[in-house]
């Protein structure tokens, strides 16, 4: 509970870039965008003791339907429910259907999603390069 009290969820703003950058640097797990191009999408960043601990930006494709472009967490910050209140609050403010991919060997992703009430729709075969490997593809319908 202490944890989550020193957490704040805003919108994305341009001097959050760098910290945007090097978290995510240190998770390769990670899609690796050029971290300016959030700014262009619906991009919400986690506030842990001033600094900036995870960010999730997604991109509304349809009528109350979002893609999950990408989630990280700092490294030293994992495993403390940020990455779950980022993606839980992002929803919770945009109800619809969201969906996602994620790297076939991700097991801990996957098992976060599925955590979250995403379900596994299909694979997508050779859909990431460096290094190649499919993608699964999950789906989530909020209310």
């Amino acid at each position: 509970m202490g944890e989550q009290k020193r957490l704040t969820i805003r919108a994305l703003t341009e001097p959050d870039l760098p910290a945007i950058a090097q978290i995510q640097a240190a998770a390769p797990e990670a899609s690796q965008w050029n971290p300016r191009d959030y700014l262009a999408y619906d991009c919400s960043v986690a506030i842990h003791m001033d600094a900036v601990a995870g960010f999730v930006v997604a991109r509304q494709v349809a009528d109350g339907e979002w893609e999950i472009l990408n989630l990280a967490v700092a490294p030293s910050l994992r495993r403390r429910g940020i990455g779950r209140q980022l993606l839980s609050d992002f929803i919770a403010r945009r109800p619809g259907s969201y969906f996602l991919e994620v790297r076939e060997s991700n097991e801990a992703a996957r098992r976060f999603y599925e955590h979250l009430g995403f379900q596994v729709v299909t694979k997508r075969l050779q859909y990431y390069s460096n290094p190649g490997e499919s993608a699964i593809v999950m789906k989530l319908y909020s209310c």
